[in-house]
């Protein structure tokens, strides 16, 4: 009799699991207890941020929206509209990416194409921090665009989508002409075309098993001394 009331006060073998979602009900009760598939998705998701560069430096970027337009897809019911945008993003201290998303929802397709943009940034050799090391041509389509080097002073001279990829690599005097297509997409794909080829002193003298200073005292115009300067700034 005594083993009777206590077996029967006491659970079925797993009876309290199956009635909270054991792991033959719906739903498992793995969810629910510690390490469950909801708190592993939490922190998988805590780790895959960890892991991206940009978010773990911390970083700030500068983040330039340049095109948005609206889409509209036709189906059974009639028309579906969403967004595209086209956004580039940079550190300012010589790194550039530029993304395109969609979406139903303007910031949805502008979150979208920000993270695209973070995930392709390119870093182009600057002089001084301020402008290019050389001349350049980028096409990409129908879109030509040809960008120059400029002295101190003389600002970001360009127009459009171009624009904001040079605010966003943190170039501050830049001299740029676009011939062809006006599409925002065939700029920004032909001016990452032009920065793509940038090269500095230093990464042609390592090339070629040179000194900075032998590069550079090469121009007519310019003396030992003011080479093995300009060596020791770039160096």
């Amino acid at each position: 009799m005594a083993d009777e009331i206590q077996n029967a006060g006491a659970p079925a073998p797993g009876g309290e699991r199956r009635g909270r979602g054991g792991p033959g009900g719906p739903g498992g009760g793995r969810g629910r207890g510690p390490g469950g598939g909801n708190d592993r998705d939490r922190g998988g998701r805590g780790r895959r941020d960890g892991n991206n560069p940009v978010e773990a430096a911390g970083e700030e970027l500068v983040e330039k929206l340049v095109h948005i337009n609206r889409v509209s897809k036709t189906v059974k019911g009639g028309k579906r509209f969403g967004f595209a945008a086209l956004v580039v993003v940079g550190d300012a201290k010589g790194r550039v990416g530029f993304g395109h998303g969609k979406a139903r929802e303007v910031p949805e397709a502008i979150q979208k194409a920000t993270a695209a943009a973070k995930k392709a940034m390119i870093r182009v050799p600057l002089r001084d921090g301020r402008t290019l090391h050389h001349d350049g041509y980028g096409h990409f389509g129908a879109g030509k665009v040809y960008v120059r080097s400029a002295t101190q002073g003389t600002g970001i001279i360009a127009g459009g989508p171009m624009r904001a990829v040079f605010e966003a690599l943190g170039v501050a005097d830049v001299v740029t002409k676009s011939v062809g297509t006006n599409n925002p997409y065939n700029m920004i794909r032909a001016t990452f075309a032009s920065l793509v080829d940038q090269t500095s002193p230093k990464a042609v003298a390592q090339r070629r098993g040179k000194k900075i200073a032998d590069l550079m005292a090469r121009r007519g115009d310019v003396s030992a001394r003011v080479a093995e300067a300009d060596a020791e700034a770039v160096a």
